[in-house]
């Protein structure tokens, strides 16, 4: 195995064991080769390198692995294999050349093969390598450099963990059998990445359950505000009374009466002696601007209701259109004595300071609003459906009412305490002839106790169903 060998090929008689060499009768017939330095003879030499050179190259008929020595190697890597491979062929321990590339080759196999063996893949189920000591169930020595392998398989979070508990050797050389691990091939790689996603998935599991316990309180909070709530039972009922549709008759019943003929009187009004012929009714139609006599029948009409109906409704009076007109025809634009009798317990049936609310329309040329003095809520205010402001109808108001309870009692009455109000959150008209239905209307839900919820689409509807109310002399 030693022996050196040439870049030739030995022929197959060579290396045949019994191959006998020629006798020395043939040597002795070869002329013998002469040395230039000296012309003494040379004896034939019978080693292998010059017995080779003299036969031709022949193809042997098989391949066979010729042994050579190598190179020396950088480090010692006999005494390592030695190490590893304690039951080997290995004799020499002093760091020698022993089996040359044969034991390299296969050292440098068994540390390919060990080391994918230690990689770790997931197939139908995540895995999670944990390395901690502490997850192990096996006590390892401290000299043994074995690697111990825990596997727990949850099956319904379809998870494997896979603890490796790894105890080195305290000499350097121990490094290289921390690799050696029996295992499936799985891929380290993604490790770290699925430990990321379930401590991502931890967190947010934390944040849904925070979550839904501040869900489940408000929730509580809510129910308790409910019941702590006053019931409005009536409130559904009330906010159905105001747009209640009109039925076929009182369809037909209203459509004949605007197409009537203008001179026919169509209804009277005996206590108020208001007389509505086809004509003056025509103002309800789209487009059409309400006249006094429809004015001031609707608000007899409502003040009819509250008698009949006490319970249901607030206490109000209602001044008919004229009545601003007289308050303010004095020179200095204040008249008390021209409405002083107006308001006699004797005509009227009760005291006027004695009602809820006091309803004024005013007339501006060409624009209806309406005035209010809220005894209830102690204020006097202003409606205007065009959003238009004057205070000086506001203090004409005060002023009257304490002439008013002065004259009726004898008593003084302060209401500079009382608020004035011009009442900007209401519905407002989106064109020019519906001023008069929006204050009419303004005057039926405050009677009511009921916010002004309406607005200027149904303004046709309430045109049609005045109409309707005028015609059978009933407001519902």
């Amino acid at each position: 195995m030693g022996v050196t060998t040439s870049n030739r090929k030995r022929s197959e008689e060579c290396m045949s064991v019994n191959h006998q060499f020629s006798s020395s009768s043939d040597y002795h017939r070869k002329k013998p080769k002469f040395s230039s330095e000296s012309t003494r003879p040379v004896k034939p030499t019978y080693d292998v390198v010059s017995r080779i050179s003299r036969y031709p190259d022949t193809k042997p008929p098989f391949v066979r692995e010729v042994h050579a020595p190598c190179r020396p190697k950088k480090f010692n890597f006999a005494r390592t294999i030695s190490r590893l491979f304690p039951g080997g062929d290995n004799k020499n321990n002093d760091g020698g050349d022993i089996m040359g590339n044969f034991l390299t080759s296969n050292y440098e196999k068994a540390k390919h093969s060990a080391l994918e063996k230690c990689r770790v893949a997931t197939k139908k189920e995540k895995v999670v390598i944990d390395l901690d000591a502490e997850s192990s169930g096996r006590e390892v020595s401290e000299d043994s450099g074995v690697v111990e392998v825990v596997e727990i398989r949850d099956t319904e979070a379809e998870v494997v963990e896979i603890g490796v508990k790894r105890r080195l050797r305290s000499s350097p050389d121990s490094a290289l059998t921390n690799t050696i691990v029996n295992l499936e091939e799985y891929d380290l790689s993604s490790v770290h990445v699925y430990k990321k996603l379930l401590e991502g998935v931890q967190r947010r599991t934390d944040t849904i359950r925070n979550l839904n316990f501040q869900i489940e309180l408000n929730e509580k909070r809510r129910d308790t505000f409910q019941l702590l709530r006053p019931k409005k039972e009536l409130v559904e009922e009330v906010l159905i009374e105001p747009f209640v549709p009109l039925t076929d008759e009182e369809e037909n019943e209203v459509s004949r009466a605007l197409s009537a003929n203008r001179r026919k009187i169509l209804v009277t009004h005996e206590s108020s002696n208001i007389e509505i012929s086809g004509e003056k009714i025509q103002c309800l139609i789209p487009s059409a601007w309400l006249n006094d006599e429809v004015i001031n029948l609707y608000f007899e009409l409502l003040k009819e209701r509250e008698r009949r109906e006490p319970q249901k409704f607030l206490k109000c009076h209602f001044f008919n259109t004229f009545f601003y007109k007289k308050l303010i025809s004095g020179r200095d634009g204040y008249d008390f004595k021209s409405v002083r009798r107006w308001t006699t317990q004797r005509k009227l049936g009760y005291n006027l300071f004695d009602c809820d609310k006091i309803f004024i329309p005013i007339h501006r040329e060409i624009h209806w609003c309406l005035a209010v003095i809220n005894k209830k809520d102690a204020k006097f205010q202003y409606l205007d459906s065009l959003k238009g402001k004057d205070r000086r109808v506001l203090k004409l108001l005060a002023r009257y009412f304490e002439d008013e309870v002065k004259d009726k009692t004898g008593k003084d009455i302060d209401v500079s305490t009382w608020e004035k109000e011009l009442v900007e959150d209401l519905p407002e008209q989106e064109n020019g002839f519906d001023c008069g239905v929006f204050m009419i209307k303004y005057a039926d839900f405050y009677s009511r106790g009921l916010g002004l919820c309406f607005n200027q689409e149904h303004m046709p509807y309430f045109r049609r169903r005045t109409a309707k109310e005028i015609l059978r002399l009933r407001a519902e």
